[in-house]
């Protein structure tokens, strides 16, 4: 299906949040996660089911200042 990445179309096989962040190779990475400008904790990512058409946001934390 195509979803929105961050910002950019792409095409995944996965069918849930948790598993997409594996296909997209986020794996074991912390990271903050959104779909349709919806805040989704790591905990409800393998129940959040993804659509076609939806948008995903994968932030990571930066080091530095």
């Amino acid at each position: 299906m195509k979803i929105t990445v961050n910002g950019t179309q792409t095409e995944i096989a996965a069918t849930t949040l948790a598993a997409a962040l594996e296909e997209l190779g986020y794996g074991e990475a912390r990271v903050a996660t959104a779909v349709n400008e919806s805040f989704v904790p790591a905990a409800a990512r393998p129940g959040q089911a993804l659509a076609h058409g939806d948008r995903l946001e994968i932030l990571a934390p930066k080091q530095g200042g």
